[in-house]
């Protein structure tokens, strides 16, 4: 007894020297420059974690193994196969797997403690934390699957509504309280692990109702959202397994994750409620049907007018979207801004905070291209400086730099903060039509006086600004 108790407290010492290096590796990844520190200490947490996991034998050790060798694998081969334009899915659902852990890691445990109960009624601190972590866990991998299918275009990244759908909702929410709470009230009843399956379906059924209605541009705003969520279903996993290195991880997970969806709310001027049951990303009357080019009169430039306009310019602004993404256009960006300041043009670029399909996109697109951190600007930080700005360069941004958000009130994105680049004297808009973005309205800076555009793929036109600029 006396020796248990001596290996339970250095195991709660490796948890918590987990928790420690958890949270100093969160802060050290608040910062792009000592992101990689952060994520090199959380490793090292999560190693001493697994360690003291495998060594404490919650399970057959082989049974660890294996998970340890299939997880490990996966992880890999995601790194390093998926491309940068599939990282906002790979965290769907990766954030999604996480939800799903949870949610059975719950039923395990609760049908682990029924059969050792043999009839008698469980405590209400394991049902609550077991109902809470199986809801919120299958609501967060649904969830995750279908935001991870809208991002992917394996189905359309428009609100999917019906009428009524908000009260579908609404009483299946009320199922789901009332499933939870029969397992919660009376654990002794035969009929427990029914209500618990119901309730586990039924919350698997709303994942996919709450997160249809979203459309594609609020995707970022929502996986952050699901992250939290998952979070959360982490944290009370732990209470279930009396773990104290999951309730510490999952709620540094939940707590961060809620404030960057709120953060990115404001960013957007809108509520988390607005994105939520907004259906915010509907093809409205003011946007081509079906999606398709609006005609609309538009100033064409080549390769060669864009390289002399940025040649003898002081200063320019690069603006970067999905676009720059989708064409994996960063490294040929930093060729342009290595060209650019040989020449005495001074480069910054504007970062919107829900530019992209996942919240810092941007930044990690062009901290990969070797970008210096100093001149990657926050909106707040870099709109006042487009009206001294010689030539700003739009690449694939379109709903972040809509002036009709500013200017618009009919328009469903007033008062979103935006980039203001048409304030710039030129900007050049590097785009592969003049389709709507994908929040599914017209962008009316495609068609201002000092507005010019740049068709074609974002990477090739820049190569070949590139080459004109060498030849100059």
């Amino acid at each position: 007894m006396e020796q248990t108790a001596d290996l339970s407290i250095w195991f709660n010492t490796a948890y918590l020297i987990t928790g420690i290096l958890f949270i100093v590796g969160l802060k050290y990844m608040s910062s792009p420059r000592t992101a990689r520190m952060g994520n090199r200490i959380s490793m090292a947490g999560m190693a001493i974690a697994l360690a003291a996991t495998f060594v404490q034998g919650i399970i057959q050790w082989y049974v660890i193994l294996g998970g340890l060798v299939v997880g490990a694998a996966i992880g890999i081969y995601s790194a390093r196969a998926v491309k940068m334009t599939a990282m906002p899915q790979m965290v769907a659902i990766f954030n999604g797997c996480g939800g799903g852990a949870a949610a059975l890691v719950a039923m395990g445990e609760l049908m682990k403690q029924l059969q050792a109960a043999n009839g008698q009624p469980l405590g209400y601190d394991l049902t609550i934390t077991t109902m809470l972590t199986a809801v919120i866990g299958a609501l967060s991998f649904s969830g995750s699957i279908i935001a991870f299918l809208k991002l992917q275009e394996l189905m359309t990244g428009r609100p999917i509504t019906y009428p009524a759908q908000q009260v579908v909702n609404g009483l299946v929410l009320v199922a789901i309280v009332v499933c939870s709470g029969l397992v919660i009230a009376n654990s002794a009843d035969p009929n427990t692990l029914l209500y618990f399956s119901v309730a586990l379906a039924l919350t698997l059924v709303l994942g996919v109702l709450f997160v249809l209605p979203i459309g594609g541009a609020d995707m970022p705003v929502v996986i952050s959202l699901l992250n939290s969520f998952t979070g959360v279903a982490a944290a009370t996993t732990g209470f279930v397994l009396n773990n104290n290195v999951l309730i510490i991880s999952g709620a540094l997970v939940g707590a961060s994750g809620t404030l960057l969806t709120l953060l990115m709310g404001k960013a957007m001027n809108r509520s988390v409620t607005n994105v939520l049951f907004g259906a915010f990303g509907a093809v409205h009357a003011t946007a081509a049907t079906g999606g398709k080019a609006k005609q609309v009169e538009v100033r064409s430039l080549t390769p060669d007018d864009v390289a002399a306009m940025l040649a003898y310019a002081n200063q320019v602004i690069v603006a970067p979207g999905y676009g720059m993404a989708v064409a994996q256009a960063q490294h040929s960006i930093k060729e342009l801004e290595n060209l650019l300041e040989k020449r005495g043009v001074e480069v910054k670029y504007a970062i919107h905070p829900v530019a992209g399909r996942m919240p810092g996109h941007m930044n990690v697109l062009l901290a990969e291209a070797n970008v210096p951190y100093n001149a990657l600007y926050d909106m707040d930080d870099i709109n006042p400086e487009f009206e001294r700005t010689d030539v700003t360069l739009v690449v694939g941004a379109n709903d972040v730099t809509n002036p009709a958000a500013r200017e618009d009130k009919t328009s469903p994105i007033y008062g979103m903060p935006v980039l203001n680049v048409d304030k710039s004297q030129n900007v050049i808009v590097l785009k592969r039509s003049m389709a709507s973005g994908f929040a599914g309205i017209d962008n009316p800076l495609f068609e201002m006086p000092n507005t010019s555009m740049l068709f074609g793929d974002a990477k090739k036109s820049i190569d070949a600004v590139n080459t004109a600029l060498k030849q100059l």
